[in-house]
């Protein structure tokens, strides 16, 4: 018998963290990149190229998970679990580097250097994007807690 780990690949848990990370990315770059100059600033580039792997990686998985929901038989294949734990915790550590550094320079804007850089209507969309980004980031990183859950268990079995 396979391991059911909830949140984990093949789960109705995993298909809507995965649902919700492609969502949040999408709201991310629609305020970063909607009638706002992004390709200004390093790391709103660097957002918006995150958020462009993750939109792809995240729909692909849900779709490996509404198959596997709806067939209602999750298949763990150890070497398939390997390379989405992997691929889970590099998006992850990227869209933490992205959301925090775009935090920072539109904190930076606002509050240093004021109205020079950035109108209010400007920032505030930075802001928003931020915090999509992270609330992006905290479903990428279930995601990989989940997965490197199951991982051990899977091991076992081999």
């Amino acid at each position: 018998m396979e391991p059911q780990v909830p949140g984990s690949i093949g789960t109705s848990a995993s298909l809507a963290i995965r649902l919700g990370q492609a969502l949040f990315s999408v709201a991310s770059l629609l305020f970063m990149c909607v009638g706002v100059q992004f390709y200004a600033y390093t790391s709103f580039c660097f957002l918006v190229t995150i958020k462009g792997l993750t939109i792809p990686w995240s729909l692909t998985l849900a779709m490996v998970d509404a198959y596997f929901v709806f067939v209602k038989r999750p298949s763990h294949q150890l070497q398939i679990v390997l390379v989405i734990v992997i691929g889970d915790w590099i998006l992850s550590f990227l869209s933490l580097a992205a959301a925090c550094s775009t935090a920072s320079v539109s904190d930076f804007m606002v509050t240093e250097v004021g109205a020079y850089f950035c109108s209010g209507k400007m920032c505030s969309r930075y802001r928003l994007s931020a915090a999509m980004a992270c609330l992006s980031w905290s479903l990428s990183l279930a995601s990989a807690l989940f997965n490197l859950w199951l991982l051990p268990s899977l091991y076992s079995n081999y």
